[in-house]
């Protein structure tokens, strides 16, 4: 027997487990965290029913956590929730399985709620360009603030994507950037030439900054010549998305633009789910809706049978 098998020490699986989608699955910050809190109070759910010392990973079955699911879906937790409680049980057990903790997986069975897509709000043209317009560039701080923007809204990064790209990611010979995604995926997104000129700009004051204070190979630096954390490009960002909208002024409304405008002037599907980073097609899908109107209009000058033939006079 594996000496992994009947470990009845779950602080001990619970740090391997962490620091194992900190290293190797290079999940995020905000992950990592809301994992952390889902397993806390799975424990906390085995200490007040079963007694935590009395019951070792390799007792907990499938029913117990089915009991478990269904007392936080008595308490009211929203769909989106209860499924990321889901993928975080079956991500945990999966672990402790494969590392031979346990002999079977007792959350392989456990699916996902169906949920409602909520189609995302979506930023109109005008609204970014605007956006991007209010941005005083003579600045280094504002030459950063559009190179942020522009990096969103040209190449549908994620928020965490950006925050930790590299000087020697960007490739401004050949206008590509190498992307480091979910579970440290690569891919290449390539580089418009207004993005291209904000990363320049940028660049160049960067420089300027670095020489004054301690080298750093994040592209994105605060005033003290830090790396730019996550916060702060949230806060830059909604500091003018703000004036062109109350309701997606967050980064991903960016990347939300990003994907819809595409589709919306034809770009291929798979194209789009590749430049995105999505594992699923069906995820990139939510961004396949157009107004009923524009459908009308595409449908009433393609299709011959759309209007009544006009008789010959």
């Amino acid at each position: 027997m594996n000496p992994g098998f009947g470990t009845n020490s779950w602080d001990l699986l619970f740090d391997k487990y962490l620091n194992y989608i900190k290293t190797e699955r290079s999940y995020s910050p905000h992950t990592i965290s809301s994992y952390g809190n889902d397993i806390q109070q799975f424990y906390s759910y085995i200490e007040q029913n079963y007694g935590l010392n009395r019951t070792p990973p390799e007792n907990i079955s499938r029913q117990i956590l089915r009991s478990f699911l269904a007392q936080l879906k008595r308490q009211k937790y929203a769909a989106t929730s209860l499924n990321r409680k889901i993928a975080c049980l079956k991500s945990f057990f999966k672990f402790l399985f494969i590392h031979k903790h346990i002999h079977s997986n007792p959350a392989a069975g456990l699916y996902s709620l169906r949920t409602e897509k909520k189609i995302p709000f979506i930023l109109n043209y005008d609204q970014i360009k605007k956006a991007i317009s209010l941005i005083d560039t003579t600045t280094i701080l504002g030459s950063r603030d559009r190179a942020i923007l522009e990096l969103f809204y040209g190449t549908g990064m994620r928020l965490s994507e950006l925050a930790n790209l590299r000087m020697d990611d960007i490739d401004l010979v050949n206008n590509v950037i190498k992307v480091f995604g979910k579970g440290s995926k690569e891919r290449l997104v390539p580089i418009g030439e207004m993005a291209k000129q904000a990363i320049t700009n940028y660049l160049k004051k960067r420089d300027d900054q670095t020489q004054k204070s301690k080298k750093s190979d994040a592209v994105l630096l605060n005033q003290f010549g830090n790396k730019l954390s996550i916060r702060g490009i949230q806060r830059r960002v909604a500091r003018y998305l703000q004036f062109v909208s109350s309701d997606g002024t967050h980064p991903h409304s960016l990347r939300h633009a990003f994907a819809t405008h595409l589709l919306d002037e034809g770009a291929d599907l798979i194209a789009v789910k590749e430049l995105l980073g999505h594992e699923s097609l069906s995820t990139t899908q939510i961004y396949t809706h157009v107004s009923a109107e524009k459908l009308k209009k595409v449908y009433k000058q393609a299709h011959p049978r759309a209007e009544k033939e006009q008789h010959k006079k």
